[in-house]
């Protein structure tokens, strides 16, 4: 992964499993997110979903990222971010196995990252990933799923979130949510990733 990118993040549960049991484990699961990721990389929209999650995040610059983690080298730094991502897994992975008396790998292998270089498709990005609840039937309208970042867009709570930058895409409050009222196309033109 590239510094001062930013990444359409996602991974599922190997199998019919799912990686959210309870509301502790999503909570949970973003606590390691900000524990390993937020070094690394800001976050401008979630969806954590029982099987499977969604994220846009934009990696750090060079420079941050080099007086981060003491690094010179670019490659060095690409693999660190990479790195962070395998660390949250592997941590949430023990975490749950142990809780729930259970082996094995929790996730599908390497988790799946769309680069974004096309500014223009982050606010389509942002709906997809919001709409995700609506679309695999776990809620009918967007913002009732507690976990996804959609209502804290609207929110003056402290968040991690790049809250600001996100709303700058927007006209105003009511053109966030009239985006995201009807479902969009990936930049490859499908309407959602299969899972």
């Amino acid at each position: 992964m590239k510094p001062n990118t930013f990444y359409h993040i996602y991974n599922h549960a190997n199998g019919d499993e799912n990686l959210f049991r309870s509301e502790e484990n999503y909570h949970y699961f973003l606590q390691q997110w900000a524990k390993y990721i937020e070094p690394v990389a800001g976050t401008y929209s979630y969806c954590l979903m029982p099987n499977h999650f969604h994220f846009l995040v934009k990696t750090q610059t060079l420079e941050v990222l080099q007086n981060l983690q003491g690094l010179q080298k670019e490659r060095a730094v690409e693999n660190q971010i990479t790195q962070a991502f395998s660390n949250l897994f592997n941590s949430y992975s023990k975490a749950f196995n142990k809780l729930y008396d259970r082996r094995g790998s929790l996730f599908i292998p390497n988790f799946k990252r769309k680069e974004i270089s096309n500014t223009k498709y982050l606010t389509t990005i942002v709906t997809y990933i919001h709409r995700n609840p609506v679309h695999h039937g776990i809620r009918n309208k967007v913002g009732d799923w507690p976990f996804c970042s959609y209502d804290a867009m609207l929110s003056s709570q402290s968040t991690l979130l790049q809250r600001k930058e996100v709303q700058t895409w927007y006209e105003d409050a009511k053109a966030y949510k009239s985006s995201h009222q009807m479902e969009v196309r990936l930049p490859d033109n499908s309407l959602f990733i299969d899972y």
